[in-house]
């Protein structure tokens, strides 16, 4: 309740009604606050639904204020689809600034804190995760080097960890921090390998955040290094097929990605 900003109290008093994931948290809330208001469900499942009868209430000139059970509304929470309708439709929006727990979390893990990622959540079925995952590095392999944040579930944590490890690297430095500005807010910094170890047989519980560090700069295989690999691979005479293939293996770029370059270079002088 302390995290709540006075422009938010003042919004919610104020508004004609107030858009919530659940009426019993959101209901409760404003008791304590002294807020009486009239309470309309949007969440995920009727988000879309409930549009032509909220866009008509801001039509006729109504206030409305949109909350989340916790957090930020939008940030891994309903609310997108009825923002970009308002603007499409030309009506104003705001925005008030509040607590949010994928920064709080990244400024607490004591990696760099810009640039950053945000992926929200991962997929729940491990085999999708994986694939995400691998997306992810991929794109380091690429160049990306950020600091990523994720959002999880206290019963996917162990495996979501372990999966990270293994698309990572166990050393990767990163941090679990969960219940942020809460009465159980704790942070815990190590490597993947070993968060995932202390998760493996110790439980968490509440809302969590994972934080992983960007990859080293000698994890990082930019344009200039698979440029370069093709061309010794193509000089030591191998077919551009053959050449894309063990170029894209060894980078972790796509082969057809990488197979397109390896035309461009057949064509192009090597002062070029």
């Amino acid at each position: 309740m302390g995290d709540l900003p006075p422009r938010a109290l003042a919004t919610l008093k104020a508004a004609d009604a107030v858009l919530c994931e659940d009426s019993r948290t959101t209901g409760a809330m404003l008791t304590r606050l002294g807020v009486q208001a009239r309470l309309i469900p949007l969440h995920d499942h009727n988000e879309a639904t409930q549009l032509p009868q909220i866009m008509e209430m801001l039509a006729r000139g109504q206030s409305l204020a949109l909350v989340s059970d916790a957090g930020t509304p939008l940030v891994s929470d309903p609310g997108f689809r009825l923002v970009r309708a308002a603007i499409a439709a030309g009506l104003p929006i705001s925005a008030i600034p509040g607590p949010n727990a994928a920064v709080m979390a990244l400024i607490l893990s004591g990696l760099p804190p810009q640039p950053f990622l945000f992926e929200g959540f991962l997929p729940p079925r491990q085999g999708a995760r994986q694939v995400a995952l691998a997306r992810l590095r991929a794109l380091e392999q690429a160049g990306l080097a950020a600091s990523m944040i994720f959002y999880e579930a206290p019963h996917r944590l162990a495996k979501s960890l372990e999966d990270m490890a293994a698309a990572f690297g166990p050393d990767r430095p990163a941090a679990v921090a969960r219940e942020m500005t809460k009465r159980f807010e704790e942070v815990r910094r190590d490597s993947l390998g070993l968060l995932a170890a202390h998760y493996a047989s110790a439980g968490a519980r509440g809302e969590i955040c994972i934080v992983v560090g960007p990859a080293a700069a000698e994890e990082v295989v930019g344009d200039a290094e698979v440029t370069a690999q093709l061309r010794t691979a193509l000089a030591g005479g191998l077919s551009v097929k053959d050449a894309a293939e063990a170029v894209a293996k060894a980078t972790g770029r796509k082969r057809r990605d990488v197979y397109r370059e390896a035309l461009g270079l057949m064509n192009t002088p090597p002062n070029k």
